[in-house]
């Protein structure tokens, strides 16, 4: 990125334990909203639920971003659904695919994932007994695209998934067009820069909000949704401004703050 935007500081590493990791401990340190780390390959990456996250080395794009965005706790999710949209349009525009989301965080070809999206936050510490609660003081958003990983049938290179990933692809395997992970780091954070301004401005928090309701193909799907001791099947409804599924379970509307879905069907 251009000097002057908010994403002008880009350290690069050859190979990091977590990006989210190296981002949380700067942002303790006092690190600036807007500062981006890319590595090339992780140690311990890291999905929803603690998953590992694993790829060749040069293979995926691997980046997480530090925000301090003035948010309220309920609206911290819109720091994700930035970071999805960037990512959609700026793997539309290299490869001419259809990009679509999933509830909570990935995105798609098809009924397969090209990226997933984990969000971390850095609460203030509480004051006194009774004092006030604490309060988010920045939040680190990392993506896993996968751009060569894994590659199209018959490709050097090839290497077996690792096992609980489901239904991986890759940007390549896709569209039969090899982007760089450097091109595709500038392409996102351009779209990323003027998506992270509008979570500080109300109108813009609501066409955030919109626009994932628009590329969320989870939306009017019958699911299957995976929660702690349970699972559940019915049909999504809507996704609140809290950014919760509304899940149709036939015998009531139920709330889902987190977890993990399955679609069955259209």
């Amino acid at each position: 990125m251009s000097a002057g935007t908010r994403f002008s500081e880009v350290r690069r590493f050859a190979e990091l334990d977590s990006t989210n990791r190296y981002l949380l401990d700067e942002a303790r340190a006092g690190a600036s909203d807007g500062l981006v780390v890319v590595a090339d390959h992780q140690t311990a990456g890291r999905g929803r639920l603690g998953r590992r996250w694993e790829a060749p080395p040069g293979a995926n794009l691997l980046l997480s971003v530090l925000l301090r965005p003035d948010l309220r706790p309920e609206e911290l999710h819109l720091s994700t659904v930035a970071m999805a949209l960037a990512a959609r349009l700026a793997s539309a525009e290299a490869t001419g695919l259809e990009i679509t989301l999933k509830w909570p965080n990935d995105l798609m070809v098809g009924e397969r994932k090209t990226a997933g999206i984990l969000a971390e936050t850095l609460l203030q510490p509480p004051g006194p007994p009774g004092g006030a609660e604490p309060a988010v003081v920045a939040v680190v958003v990392g993506i896993g695209l996968n751009l060569a990983w894994p590659p199209p049938d018959g490709a050097a290179g090839s290497v077996p998934l690792p096992e609980g990933l489901g239904p991986a692809t890759s940007l390549w395997r896709e569209s039969g067009t090899r982007v760089e992970p450097g091109v595709l780091l500038d392409r996102l954070l351009a779209h990323l820069e003027p998506l992270v301004d509008d979570l500080s401005d109300p109108a813009g928090r609501r066409r955030l909000a919109s626009d994932y309701r628009r590329a969320c193909t989870t939306l009017g799907r019958l699911v299957r949704v995976s929660l702690e001791g349970e699972t559940v099947t019915g049909t999504v409804l809507d996704i609140t401004g809290e950014g919760h599924l509304l899940l149709d379970v036939g015998a009531c509307v139920r709330t889902i703050p987190a977890g993990d879905v399955v679609h069955l069907r259209g």
